[in-house]
């Protein structure tokens, strides 16, 4: 029997186990986005997400290391591969690994972080009941940025394999980001705290865990048609910046964006 490229490729790449309790899944590092059937994801192709547990998540985040992007990216992609989507074998082909690159503020520059990237890339490919997944992005974005992170709630900790006094002692007490970036989520963390950025492996691992969890609740939510409206919305601050700060308007500099302004520079 002879076979052609492709599948020789295929059996030299083989299959690999995914996060712990997830379906096995095309080698992340080698496989293209392929399926046995020829699919192939195509700019602006989106497939179906279906309902998943935020806790089940959570912990195929935390388990899956290789820093921040990669946790929540791969963490949601195998979760959707083992899913009842219709779409969940096509989720088993998306190579996770191209994900790593976001580690620490894209490799290791401290700017956008990883989970926030990863959110995005995910959303990009996400359908909910039909419909883009785009308009959900903020309200996860917003919680990175707005809330005290990562949880702490018993019933999480448990869920992910955290609730040690060991673990609770490395991350300490959660702290508000109040930006998007690596540096000053990380720099707000270790100020409260006592820290330096060398200790933060804890901490980021159960932050990733835990947007993996926000991001699951949101989703859910859409797709049960619940009115998302009032969950972690823009700030006041950035609310007003928006009024003359737009894709439309003519007042310069213009600077159209939803995260927090006054992180970085004052009012004018």
């Amino acid at each position: 029997m002879t076979m052609d490229r492709r599948q020789a490729l295929t059996h030299i790449i083989g299959i690999s186990g995914a996060a712990a309790g997830s379906v096995l899944m095309a080698n992340p590092v080698l496989a293209a986005t392929s399926t046995a059937e020829g699919w192939s994801l195509q700019l602006k192709e989106r497939l179906a997400y279906a309902k998943l547990d935020p806790h089940a998540v959570a912990k195929a985040a935390y388990e899956a290391g290789n820093g921040c992007m990669y946790q929540v990216f791969h963490g949601l992609v195998a979760s959707l591969a083992a899913s009842s989507s219709v779409d969940a074998a096509k989720f088993a082909q998306i190579p996770t690994a191209m994900a790593h690159y976001g580690y620490a503020g894209i490799l290791g520059e401290g700017s956008v972080c990883g989970n926030v990237n990863a959110t995005g890339m995910l959303f990009n490919l996400l359908s909910i009941n039909g419909e883009p997944a785009n308009p959900y992005l903020t309200r996860v974005l917003r919680y990175y940025e707005q809330e005290a992170l990562p949880l702490r709630d018993e019933a999480f900790l448990n869920a992910i394999g955290a609730n040690t006094e060991e673990k609770k002692a490395a991350v300490g007490k959660p702290t508000v980001a109040g930006s998007v970036l690596c540096h000053s989520s990380i720099t707000n963390w270790a100020r409260e705290n006592g820290k330096n950025a060398a200790e933060k492996g804890e901490r980021c691992s159960e932050l990733s865990a835990t947007i993996a969890y926000q991001i699951v609740v949101i989703l859910n939510k859409a797709m049960d048609g619940e009115d998302l409206s009032g969950i972690n919305d823009i700030t006041d601050t950035v609310g007003s910046c928006q009024t003359c700060h737009t894709k439309a308007e003519s007042f310069g500099p213009s600077v159209m964006t939803n995260m927090e302004c006054d992180v970085c520079h004052g009012g004018h």
